[in-house]
Formats: C-alpha cells, sequence, structure tokens
C-alpha cells in the first residue's frame, strides 16, 4: 500500500539525507554510504559541513511543524553525530553507522505520518530523560556516599 505523499517528508529533505548517509552502496554488500563519513575524512571542514547540512534537516522539520520534542531528539542525533564523528578514525567509523540524517528523516515521517502519536511518544521520552537526569546525580551522590561512609568506618571511625 503506497504511503500517502502528503506524508512523507519533501523530497528536498530526502534527498539531502540519503545523499549524506546512503549515497552509494559498497559493492559487494548491502552496506550503503554517504557524504557525511567521508567530508568527515576533511579534518574541521569537513565535520562542519557535514553538522551544517544535518541541522538544515532539523530547520526543515520544524518549518513543516515537528514537534518541539521531536526537534529536540533529531536535535541530539545531529550533536551525536558531531561530536563522536569529530574523534580521528574511531569517529569516521562510527559515521558509517549511525546514520543521524535517516534517524531524523524517520522522526519527522513518523511526525507527519501521526503527529498526535508522536507527540505522546516525545513526551514519554522528554519524562524519561528528565527522569533519567535527575536519578542519575542522585544515584552516584548516594554511591559516593556510601563508599566514603564505608571507606571511614573500614579504617575506624
Amino acid at each position: 500500500m503506497p504511503r500517502d505523499p502528503q506524508l512523507r517528508a519533501p523530497d528536498d529533505v530526502r534527498q539531502i539525507a540519503a545523499l549524506l548517509d546512503n549515497a552509494v552502496r559498497i559493492p559487494g554488500t548491502d552496506w550503503r554510504v554517504g557524504l557525511d563519513p567521508l567530508l568527515g575524512l576533511a579534518p574541521g571542514l569537513g565535520d562542519t559541513l557535514s553538522s551544517v547540512l544535518s541541522g538544515w534537516i532539523v530547520v526543515r522539520a520544524a518549518g513543516l511543524g515537528a514537534s518541539p520534542a521531536t526537534l529536540a531528539r533529531m536535535t541530539g542525533n545531529v550533536l551525536v553525530d558531531a561530536l563522536v564523528g569529530s574523534v580521528p578514525v574511531l569517529g569516521d567509523m562510527f559515521d558509517f553507522g549511525f546514520k543521524a540524517n535517516q534517524r531524523n528523516l524517520a522522526l519527522l515521517e513518523g511526525h507527519l505520518a501521526e503527529p498526535a502519536q508522536r507527540r505522546a511518544v516525545d513526551r514519554r521520552l522528554v519524562v524519561a530523560a528528565v527522569v533519567a537526569a535527575v536519578l542519575i546525580p542522585v544515584g552516584i551522590a548516594v554511591l559516593i556516599g556510601w563508599l566514603v561512609f564505608a571507606a571511614l568506618r573500614a579504617i575506624g571511625w
């Protein structure tokens, strides 16, 4: 059953995502590679250009009415790609597999297809992130306190 064209991301967004993440099939495999990892081979300039193009997809998504939580998830994908991708060698290998732009395309198309359902999922994700942001530091503080207490007790205090 063909998808309603209104529920798809615009062609310009699809083309940029494909160009950055899936432009060429690696011969003899099902793997595809785009310009993102190749641009990353040029230190500084390549990663910057790739991040600008990835950011443009997020800006287009905002113009298409993507929810703030969806935009935050998309921005997170771009930031992870930019930060890890900027690490020499490891970052280039990461870029081959992470495909932030395809992830963002899927998020946008999910939002366009079912905006109410996507907003509910996004809200749950934001709540989970906030809970984690509170519980992780609290857990670390409790662990440190316990370790200090155990150390003091071990030395006879």
